[in-house]
């Protein structure tokens, strides 16, 4: 990790809630940002936000998620995502994330990353594979 990984440091993403980050079960007219597509999207800001301050080698990992979606955001709304570095301890950094859809505020969310050496992690993964037979 570089020493520019700080609390503090704060970025913004946004995206349009397409057809394929809506729920379907309550028909075309109640089309709204499904709470899994949300996480996701919170998930890749943070790790987007953390990656310009990671060594070669390195990259991110979700490790906790508390999540309050506040407000439903129709189809076709455009989404932005205020993420911020809570808290560096070690290898975990804590984000704190405030979503909006220019109607309401439709989100907070605390999240947590812990970033990861790349070939260590590909190694522990085989030997888990390794000893399950896999």
């Amino acid at each position: 990790m570089k020493p520019s990984l700080q609390a503090g440091i704060a970025g913004t993403s946004q995206l349009a809630v397409d057809r394929e980050r809506t729920i379907d079960f309550m028909g075309d007219a109640a089309r709204v940002y499904a709470t899994p597509m949300l996480l996701r999207d919170i998930e890749i800001a943070c790790r987007n936000l953390l990656l310009p301050h990671l060594d070669a080698g390195e990259d991110s990992v979700g490790t906790r998620v508390e999540l309050d979606h506040l407000a439903a955001t129709p189809l076709g709304f455009l989404v932005t995502l205020n993420v911020k570095v809570a808290a560096v301890e070690g290898r975990a950094v804590t984000f704190e994330v405030e979503g909006h859809d220019g109607v309401d505020t439709i989100c907070r969310c605390r999240h947590q990353r812990f970033v990861a050496d790349v070939k260590k992690t590909e190694a522990r993964i085989l030997a888990k594979r390794q000893k399950a037979g896999a």
